[in-house]
């Protein structure tokens, strides 16, 4: 054999043996070398190498072939032990680099946790927002003008009476305020919640929250995944989720301005601009006082949620509120089922006199001197107080840029300056005397009371086949005024109007969308038939019936304010809308209950 070339079999036994040793250990191979015979060794280790071919051992196997079969297996073996060695140190080593670096993750997510996150760059953009925040151009205005008391409310007693009687009361209602722009419904609300603070029974704490906010801008999606007004939860695939929270994937609900509210006052300013889904998501909180919130990714048996989130799935988030909401429109524009759970308080709309008492206050806390002239030229060109409040403001700017060192007086050239195209160059003569064929009645657009003028021309005729013209623009209502009032003239005043040809024209083309104009019109036509001259001192408003009685007519106290701004001395109204003139001043008001006391009056 080969082997003896290099070695005698002895001795490549005993490296065989030996190397057996390293690859199976000493425990395997013992009671190996206690052999003396050399082929006893050789099946001893061919039976540790092969125990599975133990029983196939030859005795008659020739100690060359045993050799060459036990080194072939050891090759085997030991090519085999040295593969898995490498992978086994290859995947130590794995394990140790992945053990590494999340241990450095770790490190880092404590060490961010402990800082400010700030650099250079943060540092330098954050100084510069401190700088600009210290730059203030003006001061709120309202800060100095905004009443702070109840008697500070010019125009509005009753209204602001009311609403603190059920705000300030140990029983406090939501309630729902109307009136026009700028006459002081949100300094109303804040100083009933100030009012009600004060008082032992009311349940608001001292530190009750007032928050406002407009319905004209609150926005939501259907979808729930944005609700300022409610709240919302953020899942998290939301972009606006905490990451913390998202890469575990936990839903985070964020609370709305209802809770914010929650033992307060929740102030909607333009109440009736507000969605109408989300009021009737509104109403719901109201009855609940509270917000449920609502999850796929919520896992209520989970460990890993915090417990608020937990607190705010199960329970929902508080929202024991008053509501108080605030509109421009007419009631019969709100939502019938807000209307039903609140109460309802009318603001007035501001007379001329409110408006100079107005102008006066704020002269007075801005220390300056305001001529009666200016302001009435002002109240009869502004109807609300904010509007007001600007243009003194501006007459007191104007002043300021044009005599700085000289005490700020405003005068009537300053205050028609100021106003600018508000004041029209009209031919205004004074309303005295009589003129026949023409009349006045009063008009509302919203909260916005006019003066409309009446003509009428009447020409005999042979027969009785007479005619009436009148201006299709000025809409239906005024032909329906205008059959009712000829049916008073024939059958109530003995006039026959078939005799005649009349013309009846709405001066400026305004339009007619109400029976208000009925009793003007009635007046009218008297006129220009009788030709008899009417007093042109007189504004004239109210429906008339063809039995010739004058019945209520709507926004009297707006017809009121325009015909004081228009310079009448008096008012002719239905006798029904008598509570709607109370506290009105400036003009005397005649409340008429049928057509002749009307007559009466205006050809006397």
């Amino acid at each position: 054999m080969e082997y003896s070339i290099v070695c005698s079999n002895n001795e490549l036994l005993d490296v065989l043996i030996d190397y057996s040793k390293k690859i199976y250990g000493d425990m395997k191979c013992k009671g190996i070398d206690d052999l003396k015979d050399p082929k006893a060794k050789a099946k001893k280790l061919w039976q540790i190498l092969n125990p599975e071919e133990a029983a196939s051992f030859q005795e008659q196997m020739d100690l060359d072939y045993m050799l060459e079969s036990i080194r072939d297996k050891l090759s085997d073996k030991a090519a085999r032990v040295y593969t898995e060695k490498l992978i086994k140190q290859e995947i130590l080593h794995k394990i140790e680099e992945n053990e590494r670096e999340y241990l450095n993750q770790i490190k880092l997510q404590i060490i961010k946790k402990h800082s400010d996150n700030e650099n250079p760059s943060t540092l330098k953009k954050y100084a510069e927002l401190e700088k600009k925040k210290r730059i203030s151009l003006t001061k709120q205005i309202s800060d100095i003008l905004r009443p702070q008391k109840e008697e500070e409310i010019i125009g509005q007693y009753r209204g602001v009476k009311t609403l603190i009687s059920k705000i300030a009361s140990p029983f406090p209602q939501h309630v729902i305020i109307y009136g026009p722009p700028g006459v002081g419904k949100t300094s109303a609300a804040r100083i009933a919640l100030k009012t009600a603070k004060e008082k032992p029974y009311s349940p608001f704490d001292k530190d009750a929250p007032f928050i406002e906010v407009n319905g004209t801008t609150l926005r939501w999606d259907p979808k729930e995944a944005v609700n300022p007004l409610l709240g919302s939860v953020h899942d998290p695939i939301y972009q606006g989720a905490r990451k913390d929270l998202s890469d575990i994937g936990i839903p985070e609900p964020k609370p709305g301005l209802v809770t914010e509210a929650h033992g307060g006052i929740l102030f909607i300013d333009e109440i009736g601009e507000l969605d109408l889904m989300l009021q009737n998501k509104l109403l719901k909180v109201l009855e609940d006082k509270k917000v449920d919130f609502d999850s796929s990714y919520y896992d209520e048996s989970s460990i890993e949620i915090p417990k608020y989130i937990h607190m705010l799935f199960k329970e929902g988030a508080p929202a024991d509120f008053i509501l108080i909401g605030a509109t421009t429109r007419r009631p019969e524009e709100i939502n019938p089922a807000l209307r039903s759970r609140c109460a309802e308080i009318f603001f007035d709309p501001l007379s001329p006199k409110d408006i100079e008492a107005i102008l006066e206050n704020g002269a007075q806390r801005l220390d300056i001197t305001i001529d009666d002239d200016a302001k009435k030229l002002i109240s009869k060109h502004t109807y609300d107080a904010r509007k007001a409040i600007n243009i003194l403001l501006d007459c007191y700017s104007s002043h300021l840029y044009e005599k700085p060192n000289q005490r700020v007086i405003i005068d009537y050239d300053r205050a028609k300056r100021v106003l600018g195209p508000l004041v029209r160059e009209e031919y205004t003569e004074e309303r005295v005397g009589f003129e026949t064929g023409k009349v006045y009645g009063a008009g509302v657009n919203g909260y916005l009371g006019s003066i409309i003028e009446f003509e009428s021309l009447a020409f005999k005729r042979d027969d009785e086949m007479g005619s009436v013209r009148f201006n299709e623009t000025a809409g239906s209502m005024i032909r329906d005024s205008l059959f009712n009032a000829l049916a008073v003239l024939k059958y109530n005043m003995g006039i026959n109007p078939d005799k005649y040809d009349i013309h009846v024209n709405c001066i400026g083309g305004a339009k007619v969308d109400g029976p208000s104009a009925g009793l003007a019109i009635t007046c009218l036509l008297y006129s220009a038939i009788m030709q008899k001259p009417l007093r042109r001192d007189c504004c004239i408003t109210g429906e008339i019936s063809i039995g010739g009685d004058i019945k209520a007519v709507g926004g009297i106290r707006e017809k009121i304010n325009a015909a004081i701004r228009a310079g009448f001395k008096h008012m002719i109204i239905p006798y029904e809308n008598k509570k709607d003139t109370i506290d009105i001043e400036g003009i005397n008001i005649i409340e008429a209950g049928n057509i002749k006391e009307v007559m009466e009056f205006l050809t006397i």
